[in-house]
């Protein structure tokens, strides 16, 4: 009786956990999270989704042009994170048989796109890093890892 209903048990997990997001800014604690889903992946052979938002500056108006909006600065900055992102997920690959696609995208608020993404892309857990940030820091600047469990649809995972 009990081996089944852990069997159920297991079958429903693996259903909840079937697609994994883990947004990756290159962080250790980022590195750290995508450590943690593939361990998660492997258990209920799950799909994952690296999600690296490039910040880009906020729209102000047709009259004011800023040079770090330019296109070939957010090029470099996509080839840095192509390269970094490559370099962690290329030896799971190799390893395991788990299915892990990136995606690069520009983003004014990683909040809100994080989000957006999880739920468009119906994402069942998002599992991210936490930076830590305490106090003045925290107030300032906002958590990120905060705005996206109160924001998301589906479980949110923060790794320290």
């Amino acid at each position: 009786m009990c081996t089944n209903i852990l069997g159920v048990k297991n079958r429903l997990a693996s259903t909840i956990f079937k697609d994994i997001l883990v947004p990756y800014d290159g962080s250790k604690n980022a590195f750290r999270a995508f450590d943690v889903a593939v361990d998660i992946a492997k258990k209920y052979n799950s799909n994952i989704t690296v999600l690296t938002c490039i910040t880009k500056p906020a729209y102000r108006g047709t009259w004011y042009h800023d040079a770090s909006a330019s296109s070939p600065k957010m090029k470099k900055e996509e080839k840095a994170a192509e390269e970094k992102i490559s370099k962690m997920i290329e030896p799971v690959k190799k390893k395991t048989d788990l299915s892990i696609k990136h995606k690069i995208i520009p983003v004014i608020s990683a909040t809100n796109e994080i989000s957006s993404f999880a739920k468009s892309h119906k994402m069942d857990l998002v599992v991210m890093g936490a930076h830590g940030k305490t106090g003045l820091e925290k107030i300032l600047l906002g958590s990120i890892s905060q705005g996206v469990s109160q924001k998301s649809h589906c479980s949110v995972m923060i790794v320290k």
